[in-house]
């Protein structure tokens, strides 16, 4: 598995720019990303103003006496060096540029974190030979670094990686589980599931970014397939519902439903809390000492005492003029708790019901399930 650095690549077009002689090329390069970054944001517009530069180094370094004597791949990666330059420079400017981007980004991922209460391998007509939790893990990690890089190349390897794993996966199960490969139609459903498990973020921006800022040149082959599938991956997550995946549409929109009642739950940042602000005046008139806080994780990785203000308070720190507080904190955490209960009680019936129903006649007798495919061949 290629792993993403600070490559020499990099590191040797720096040093050649360095050079005295690279003079007329630094001004170049110095001179596009000024004036590009004065223009105002058009991702299409700009995706193809970059690429042109590109193109235009590219054969400006070729003809340059400081690539004179290097072969194809010297001068290949003096281009992919000039990539990593001038997107770096230009991130904040092309990476989720317009408000649309960013509301696309924000609405996958809400779509994403409600899927992952519920969402199972079956659902998605995984085989069991391909439900391999070491090799999924190891996938959604790769995926989970795209935000981290600048440079669309180096985003592009975390997809790359990350599908590496999974046709591993594939090939592995070919080999041992005797299953036989069934290529994309294997392929996409567990990358689906593997990217909901992972919600990369700003998966929609990232994707575009690649799209618009890798050179085409390099858009080619594996790296253009494995793109094209996670483009896919993210399209069906945007349109997914009941009837993109093995669920019954209740059974989804109530888990669904669920979900979002779970991820209601208000989040309050307060890390350093005044005695005097929170708990009114105390009845000692003693030295005011703040009070802080602690931030004991959870297991979803929030804060407890971020969450609940009171959690570290001493009884004798309290007054009366935290009871009209503490009463209304108490009421909301009885009415959400009161509503999710009675939306997994519902969820819970529905899926008894839906299942005696599928083994009773109208009458309410059982019948056997053999019997009903018996009578449907008749």
């Amino acid at each position: 598995m290629e792993t993403v650095t600070h490559s020499s690549p990099f590191d040797s077009f720096l040093d050649r720019m360095r050079n005295p002689a690279s003079l007329d090329l630094v001004r170049s390069i110095k001179s596009f990303i000024v004036s590009f970054s004065y223009t105002a944001s058009n991702p299409e517009t700009d995706g193809k103003r970059i690429q042109e530069f590109f193109q235009t180094m590219e054969d400006a370094i070729r003809d340059h006496p400081l690539w004179a004597s290097s072969s194809d791949d010297e001068t290949d990666n003096a281009l992919e060096g000039l990539e990593k330059y001038v997107m770096t420079k230009l991130h904040s400017r092309t990476f989720a540029s317009t408000p649309e981007d960013v509301k696309i980004d924000a609405e996958i991922s809400e779509k994403i974190s409600l899927l992952q209460t519920f969402l199972r391998p079956q659902h998605l007509d995984i085989p069991s030979a391909l439900q391999n939790e070491a090799a999924w893990l190891l996938a959604e990690k790769e995926l989970k670094k795209i935000n981290a890089f600048k440079a669309p190349r180096e985003k592009l390897l975390c997809i790359i990686n990350c599908s590496r794993v999974i046709n591993n996966l594939l090939l592995n199960a070919s080999i041992s589980e005797d299953h036989v490969p069934g290529g994309a139609d294997d392929f996409l459903p567990v990358l689906i599931y593997v990217t909901i498990k992972a919600n990369p973020p700003q998966l929609h921006s990232n994707l575009k970014f690649i799209q618009l800022y890798r050179r085409q040149s390099k858009l080619v082959s594996e790296a253009a397939y494995y793109l094209t599938n996670l483009v896919s991956a993210k399209s069906f997550i945007v349109d997914l519902n009941a009837k993109s995946l093995s669920i019954e549409e209740s059974e989804f929109m109530e888990s669904m439903e669920a979900a979002r009642l779970v991820n209601r739950v208000p989040q309050e940042t307060v890390t350093t809390i005044n005695k005097r602000s929170i708990f009114g005046k105390l009845m000692d008139p003693g030295p005011s000492t703040p009070v802080h806080v602690k931030t004991q994780t959870n297991v979803n990785g929030g804060s407890s005492g971020s969450n609940y203000p009171y959690m570290e308070a001493e009884a004798g720190e309290l007054t009366v003029g935290d009871v009209e507080r503490l009463l209304s904190l108490y009421k909301d955490v009885v009415t959400k708790y009161t509503s999710l209960c009675n939306t997994v009680r519902h969820l819970s019936v529905s899926r008894t019901q839906r299942h005696d129903g599928l083994l009773r006649e109208p009458n309410g007798t059982h019948k056997d399930t053999c019997s009903k495919e018996t009578e449907k061949r008749s």
